[in-house]
């Protein structure tokens, strides 16, 4: 019997306990589970008088249907091929844990690519140092920076800050999973877990907006659809569009919450030739024709709180420009409140009918406004349970990683590893396998990590050596959990591996 045989063994005997229960020891809730019933995460089962992961792991070809999407995997089993005759990515998807932590990883996968020897190393991690950061495609104000966020009435998480035409929410983290109530963990959870897997969530900011949060999905925010994402603050825009003005209106104000745009007094409008209008803008003046706090922050023109866009103005100055027929544009930063105005006699502006003339330069705004989406990011930190599962010495795990040695994915996408101490990654959840995120009651989630790395380099760490496999040993075999394989096309937004990157690394030396 060889160490691995032994390993599958070793795992079903010590499960035959509690009468015709099996304990379960893939998270630290370690379940008492009857026959034919699944744990409290409902991802191991015990089924056939021994513990089965219910779900298969999951295997990216990049050769089948190159270029197709990710799509989600089916009821369909491994078809009983043994020949590679693609490039083929066992994900931790479905693979097990090493859970309680002493243990190699489920799957220590060896194959060759373009004369590159390699490793993947793959487990599914328990992460309950982990949350989702949050981008929101809109000028709608959400709420206060530092406002709790929740889910069912739970506080979940935080406003951070906004980014150029984006709010930002920061959800999660080891003190709403462990720190609160265990209600607050259990909703933190459910709402982290949603959002990895891309399912929509509905989120309360206080003192602010309910928004409902879907990844790769446009925002809903107090009911309503958001469509646009602002093309710049209002100096941006006239800067942009100046010239698509010129000669067509005396004056253009692009309102906006964070910086409102004046074209006469803008350096773009300067350069133009643009002439003084005598107009007056109720806010805090930064540099030439770029105003700040014009209004509070809300769900009005360009995230401010205003409806009328004329509360903004104050009186007319003839001496510097103003006259009865003045023209006057007021635009949105997304170019979706639009309004045209006349100075009257007595120097106020006077609503007319929207010129035709000014049409084209209102759509194209709008034409330059990306489409409004949600953008979910999982972060997680990679800490003990998963380092030890790839070598004896996690730390050189580490050292590996951000030398630019070992390659890491979650679910085969690329992930961005943050500098400093620890391998803390952050994931775009689009890019990942539909259901590949799972979650344990202790509360955490369950993310899957992958480690790509040339196999002598490998060795070098101090990897579990035995414990290599071949793709089609796992293909054939499968693994401790005896649950089947899938096999799926790989989307091409997700190249994998990056051979220029593993081919520099030269052992002993940096990339």
């Amino acid at each position: 019997m060889n160490e691995l045989s032994e390993r599958f063994e070793t795992h079903e005997a010590g499960d035959r306990q509690a009468g015709e229960k099996l304990r379960c020891d893939a998270c630290p809730v370690m379940c008492y589970i009857a026959e034919g019933r699944t744990g409290a995460c409902d991802r191991y089962g015990n089924f056939g008088n021994r513990i089965v992961r219910c779900d298969p792991v999951r295997v990216l070809d990049y050769a089948v249907e190159r270029g197709a999407p990710l799509v989600p995997f089916g009821d369909e089993p491994w078809d009983g091929e043994l020949v590679n005759n693609g490039r083929r990515f066992v994900t931790a998807i479905g693979s097990g844990t090493t859970y309680p932590d002493y243990k190699p990883a489920p799957f220590i996968v060896s194959q060759e690519v373009e004369g590159v020897d390699l490793v993947t190393v793959v487990t599914e991690g328990i992460f309950s140092y982990c949350g989702v950061k949050v981008k929101i495609d809109t000028d709608r104000h959400l709420g206060p920076e530092t406002a709790t966020v929740r889910a069912q009435g739970e506080a979940v998480g935080h406003v951070t800050t906004g980014e150029y035409g984006s709010q930002m929410l920061s959800l999660g983290g080891v003190h709403h999973l462990t720190g609160g109530s265990k209600s607050e963990g259990r909703v933190t959870c459910d709402t982290l877990l949603d959002l990895c897997n891309k399912k929509p969530v509905e989120l309360t900011i206080d003192g602010g907006a309910t928004v409902v949060v879907e990844a790769g999905k446009p925002p809903v925010i107090d009911g309503q659809a958001e469509h646009r994402m602002r093309v710049g603050c209002g100096s941006a825009t006239i800067g942009m569009f100046a010239t698509q003005w010129r000669g067509l209106v005396d004056e253009v104000v692009v309102v906006d919450d964070h910086i409102t745009g004046v074209v006469s007094e803008h350096q773009a409008g300067k350069v133009l030739g643009w002439e003084d209008t005598g107009i007056r803008i109720l806010g805090r003046k930064s540099t030439p024709g770029r105003y700040f706090k014009v209004s509070e922050p809300g769900l009005g023109w360009g995230g401010t709180s205003i409806s009328d866009p004329l509360a903004i103005l104050g009186d007319w100055n003839a001496k510097k420009g103003a006259r009865p027929g003045l023209s006057l544009l007021m635009v949105s930063t997304t170019g979706e409140q639009f309004a045209y105005y006349e100075l009257d006699e007595a120097l106020k502006p006077v609503e007319k009918p929207f010129p035709e003339r000014l049409r084209k330069s209102v759509g194209l705004i709008e034409d330059n406004c990306e489409p409004a989406l949600c953008t979910v990011l999982f972060v997680g930190g990679a800490g003990g349970s998963l380092r030890a599962g790839v070598t004896e010495n996690p730390v050189n795990l580490t050292r590996s990683v951000h030398g630019l040695k070992t390659y890491v994915t979650v679910g085969g996408a690329p992930v961005y590893v943050w500098p400093g101490g620890g391998i803390t990654l952050m994931v775009d959840v689009t890019r990942v396998p539909d259901g590949a995120f799972g979650y344990v009651p202790t509360p955490a989630l369950v993310a899957p990590v992958e480690f790509t790395l040339r196999k002598d380099d490998y060795l070098a760490l101090g990897g579990y050596e035995a414990d290599i496999r071949s793709i089609g040993d796992v293909l054939a075999r499968g693994g401790e959990y005896f649950n089947e394989r899938a096999v799926a096309p790989a989307g091409a937004g997700n190249a994998w591996p990056p051979l220029a990157q593993l081919r520099r690394a030269k052992p002993g030396g940096s990339p």
